[in-house]
């Protein structure tokens, strides 16, 4: 997996090479004001960068510069899953960035994360979003490595563009199938600085990921049993009889078995259509946060109870007059969308582990930080903290930090334990699959610590 790293980071420093564009810093990438935007201090920037050599593909982005003094704050790379799901519409618009849109006007997120950083918002895949490409046949079959060199190629002229921020520490944060995204991604950096050190990356943080498929989706099981989701039963049968991921894969290979169909139609009746999946607490959905992980979850009855009354961010980004101060464009659809309805990604790379990705990071000398929202039955905690801890055994760590309480404000924002210094777990408590949406404050506060290094508070 290294040497194959290795090769496309030497492919992408030649490309790279042999592009030379040098584009300034644009004026045309500044926003100027958003509609319905209250007055702010800080700037904003949207457009797009080219990432191939004919500029058939264009990136979309949104970067909005830290509350105070940005020229000293680290910058930040979010990235959303799905895989094809929009950072600008879940992230920036409804999770971590300083505006959510209500009615026709934008209000303040008091918990924005541009508090503590520049945030750039990607959107990517081509495709997803405002994201484009003019050659419609890249859409066939796009996969995590095509998305990792664009990915990559991205921020090198986002750089040029940005000169600003060359040397500026960098991390790089994102949830659900960025899990995938952010390990690949980072790992190409770590290669391509052998030959041209222009990342300074200084960690990665991953928020409910999808990180080896079978301990992530078959913790499900457990989650909705101990939940009091599914009965004993149906439990048995869902871990011996057919559990999650081979149902997933079945799915995906259209080729469900009875006995799978069987099982999945019991634990679907159970848990009931009723119950978000995402936050199993939550009464009622916003489907542009909980877009971008359908695909997670395969349906199998095709009827679907919308409980959501109105999509506000859809609304939003599909105004003319947003459009046009974000500097951005529908290229080969008529709508924006919150997940692409252009894009065909290459499933099966579920499948594909990138827990070891992780390992080779950690030992490259990247801090990594996998946190779970505690409500989220699609990527439960109790998947992704024992992949942690078999890491943190594979490389020998030894615990710095004892599994713990933490505390946000004057109560407890979740559960943590961290492997020597590099390696850390983090619950955040009554959070969902997207944390910074359904737990903004204690969200903010991990986040927080994660940038200092500091240790998440022991007491308030």
């Amino acid at each position: 997996m290294e040497a194959r790293a290795m090769a496309i980071a030497a492919s992408l420093f030649q490309m790279s090479s042999a592009m030379g564009v040098n584009e300034p810093l644009s004026a045309e990438d500044k926003v100027i004001k958003l509609p319905g935007q209250p007055q702010v201090s800080f700037e904003q920037y949207s457009g797009y960068i080219s990432v191939d050599k004919m500029k058939q593909r264009a990136l979309f982005y949104y970067f909005a510069e830290a509350e105070i003094d940005p020229a000293t704050k680290p910058l930040v790379l979010w990235l959303n899953g799905g895989p094809g799901c929009s950072s600008v519409g879940v992230g920036a618009f409804s999770e971590n960035g300083p505006f959510r849109p209500s009615g026709q006007m934008l209000v303040r997120n008091e918990y924005s994360w541009n508090r503590e950083a520049n945030m750039l918002f990607l959107e990517s895949p081509a495709g997803v979003g405002f994201s484009y490409s003019s050659d419609n046949s890249y859409y066939g079959g796009v996969d995590d490595n095509m998305t990792a060199m664009d990915n990559l190629v991205f921020l090198q002229r986002w750089f040029e563009k940005f000169p600003q921020y060359n040397n500026r520490d960098l991390y790089i944060a994102g949830e659900s199938y960025a899990g995938h995204y952010i390990p690949q991604l980072a790992n190409l950096m770590v290669q391509f600085n052998r030959r041209e050190k222009i990342f300074n990356l200084k960690g990665i943080a991953l928020g409910n990921p999808v990180l080896e498929f079978a301990t992530d989706f078959n913790s499900r099981a457990e989650y909705f049993w101990s939940h009091g989701l599914i009965s004993d039963s149906t439990y048995h049968i869902f871990t011996s009889v057919c559990n999650y991921s081979r149902y997933v894969g079945e799915y995906y290979r259209d080729s469900l078995s009875p006995i799978c169909e069987r099982v999945m139609s019991q634990v679907t009746k159970e848990t009931s259509r009723f119950v978000d999946k995402y936050d199993v607490t939550l009464d009622v959905c916003i489907s542009s946060v909980l877009s971008q992980s359908l695909v997670l979850s395969p349906q199998q009855v095709t009827e679907r109870i919308d409980v959501c009354v109105e999509d506000e961010t859809v609304n939003y980004l599909n105004r003319k007059d947003v459009q046009e101060a974000l500097h951005a464009r529908l290229e080969g659809v008529t709508k924006w969308t919150v997940c692409s309805s252009v894009l065909e990604y290459e499933l099966l790379n579920l499948e594909i582990p990138t827990i070891s990705v992780v390992g080779l990071l950690v030992k490259s000398g990247i801090p990594v930080l996998v946190y779970s929202g505690d409500q989220d039955s699609v990527i439960p905690l109790t998947g992704s903290r024992t992949l942690v801890q078999r890491l943190a055994n594979e490389l020998r760590l030894n615990t710095t930090v004892p599994y713990r309480v933490w505390f946000e404000g004057q109560q407890v924002g979740g559960w943590t334990q961290v492997y020597g210094g590099m390696l850390s777990f983090a619950t955040i408590r009554g959070a969902s699959h997207e944390a910074p949406f359904s737990q903004p404050a204690r969200s903010l506060g991990l986040f927080r610590a994660f940038l200092t290094g500091k240790p998440l508070p022991e007491a308030f």
